[in-house]
C-alpha cells in the first residue's frame, strides 16, 4: 500500500525550506569561509552572493573560477535540498562567460528546471551586482536517504553523548 502524503501549503514549503537552510548553514563551514551569504530560499531555489577577495583572484588577476563553482554548487546544494530531503550532486558542468573582478560582488541564483522521483536538475547563473553574467552552471541531483534536519539534529545528540 502506497503512503499518501497531502502536499504542505505555500507557507509550510517556504518554512520547510528556510529551516533547512539554516541547518545546512549552521554546518556549512566552507560557505561561511569564502564569505557567502544566503539572500533568498524557496522551494527549489535559492539565491547566494560571495564577494571577491584578493585571495580568490588568480594569476591573471581574474576570480578564480574554482571560486565561482563553488558559489554555483553551494546555491544548487541549498535549492535542491530545500525539501528537507538529503540531496547530493551526481554530475554538474559550467562555462565561464566572462571574467570576476576583485571587489566585485557575485550573485548566484539556482532554479530548479525539473524534480522526478530522485532525480533532478538546476540551473545556476552566477552574475556580478551590475547584472553582468560570469557564468552558467547545470547540476543534477540525487536524492540519498534521509533527512537534512533530523540528520544534523541526530550528529548533534550522538556529539552531546
Amino acid at each position: 500500500m502506497t503512503e499518501h502524503h497531502p502536499k504542505p501549503t505555500p507557507e509550510a514549503a517556504q518554512a520547510l525550506a528556510e529551516a533547512t537552510a539554516a541547518a545546512m548553514w549552521s554546518r556549512d563551514r566552507a560557505a561561511t569561509a569564502l564569505g557567502m551569504a544566503i539572500q533568498s530560499v524557496k522551494p527549489g531555489y535559492a539565491r547566494l552572493t560571495m564577494p571577491v577577495r584578493g585571495d580568490m583572484v588568480n594569476g591573471h588577476h581574474i576570480c578564480h573560477g574554482g571560486m565561482i563553482f563553488s558559489l554555483a554548487d553551494t546555491a544548487f546544494a541549498y535549492a535542491c535540498n530545500s525539501y528537507n530531503k538529503n540531496t547530493v550532486a551526481s554530475a554538474c558542468n559550467i562555462d565561464f562567460l566572462a571574467p570576476a573582478k576583485e571587489g566585485e560582488m557575485l550573485d548566484a541564483e539556482a532554479i530548479e528546471q525539473s524534480q522526478a522521483g530522485r532525480t533532478g536538475v538546476y540551473d545556476i547563473t552566477v552574475r556580478t551586482a551590475a547584472g553582468k553574467t560570469v557564468a552558467l552552471f547545470r547540476g543534477k541531483s540525487y536524492r540519498i536517504q534521509g533527512e537534512v534536519i533530523a540528520g544534523l539534529q541526530q550528529a548533534d545528540h550522538a556529539a552531546q553523548s
